[in-house]
């Protein structure tokens, strides 16, 4: 009988949580044809919809079985049975929850049984259980391991709402690239394109010249700028936009533009009108070197940013990992512009369809 590797997550938050994970454990280890090779540590976390109850207890298994990938689900739906599970509401409390993360390397799509689980690259709970089993295991669709789709997720846990507008917001330096990706995925993924108006503000050029006097009226004209147009009436539901900042680089910027009575003033402002913008579903951000990004904005020719200068770069850089370093907004794509190229229809296509799975999952 032809063996397969599969991993399953394990959840329960109803009851004496640890037995049922023991239970479960136990049970698929007597299904037919198959084995427990290894079992996760066991972490607590919380429900990610508000109907889900109480905290759960969750880890992951990696088996080795003859069964084919609907005899196993099928499996795995009666030992839930067994141990107490109803059917009846899809985000309540249960005392078991048994998901087929992956099957080997293969991709299922069938009514009954998607593999890999469309989810399990939201999951923080899922991906860090797969690491501590296996960190080189890859991801079939995404083409990623394990280790850099939780690296992703900052540990957090992610929920995507079907009828949320699908914002995609590029991050990274001056020169990064962010416009051009912006343009590509919008066209790709058939998106309204949404591009900050930095050509536009009047007082840019001004404070790249080193009047630091109007470094507050730039910034503010950012922000009056993106929270009209990111405003949650703005963004259709359901509908891919592409924007080619996001929200939360005001405050990169102004920490690190404003002098300390600008910022003072600007701050409150800020704070204040946080809440009103539509939040990105993904955030992709485009790493490039000071010298790279430097030597890009001097190719494209704009005569204000010949101001700009290694130390200023170094400094919003810094910010930036900052500012991800304490993401918990949405996952987070890191690209690596010495080993990506915008004007490469490869490059760019594998990073639409890894997008599209991350805002739009199958079965959502």
């Amino acid at each position: 009988m032809p063996q397969t590797i599969a991993y399953v997550g394990l959840g329960s938050n109803q009851g004496d949580r640890h037995q049922a994970i023991r239970d479960a454990v136990e049970a698929i280890n007597c299904l037919d044809g198959t084995k427990v090779m290894a079992v996760s540590t066991i972490i607590q976390t919380r429900p990610l919809h508000p109907a889900g109850g109480g905290p759960y207890l969750n880890a992951v298994v990696r088996i080795q079985t003859g069964l084919a990938p609907d005899r196993l689900l099928e499996g795995l739906m009666q030992i839930e049975g067994r141990l107490g599970r109803i059917r009846k509401d899809r985000w309540g409390p249960r005392p078991i929850d048994l998901d087929l993360l992956l099957f080997g390397d293969q991709v299922i799509e069938s009514e009954t049984l998607r593999v890999p689980h469309p989810q399990m690259h939201l999951r923080s709970f899922v991906l860090q259980g797969l690491v501590e089993l296996e960190p080189g295991l890859v991801h079939p669709v995404l083409g990623r391991t394990v280790r850099v789709l939780a690296e992703r997720l900052n540990g957090k846990d992610y929920f995507v709402d079907p009828q949320a507008p699908k914002l995609i917001c590029m991050a990274g330096l001056i020169g990064a690239g962010k416009t051009s990706l912006a343009r590509r995925l919008a066209d790709l993924l058939g998106g309204t394109l949404l591009l900050e108006p930095y050509d536009t503000n009047p007082f840019l050029p001004q404070v790249y010249a080193g009047r630091h006097e109007f470094a507050l009226y730039c910034q503010l004209y950012f922000l009056i700028h993106r929270i009209e147009q990111l405003a949650r009436d703005k963004l259709a539901s359901r509908q891919v936009h592409v924007a080619d900042y996001v929200f939360d680089q005001e405050l990169v910027y102004a920490r690190t533009l404003l002098d300390r009575d600008q910022l003072g003033l600007y701050q409150p402002i800020y704070e204040a009108a946080s809440n009103m913008p539509s939040r990105p579903l993904l955030v992709i951000w485009l790493q490039a070197s000071v010298a790279t990004c430097l030597d890009r904005i001097d190719k494209r020719g704009r005569l204000y940013e010949r101001a700009l200068d290694a130390g200023l770069l170094r400094s919003l850089s810094d910010a930036y990992e900052w500012l991800f370093s304490n993401w918990d907004v949405c996952p987070v794509i890191r690209i690596d512009t010495e080993q990506f190229d915008v004007c490469k229809d490869r490059d760019v296509m594998a990073l639409a369809k890894e997008v599209d799975w991350y805002i739009r999952p199958p079965g959502w």
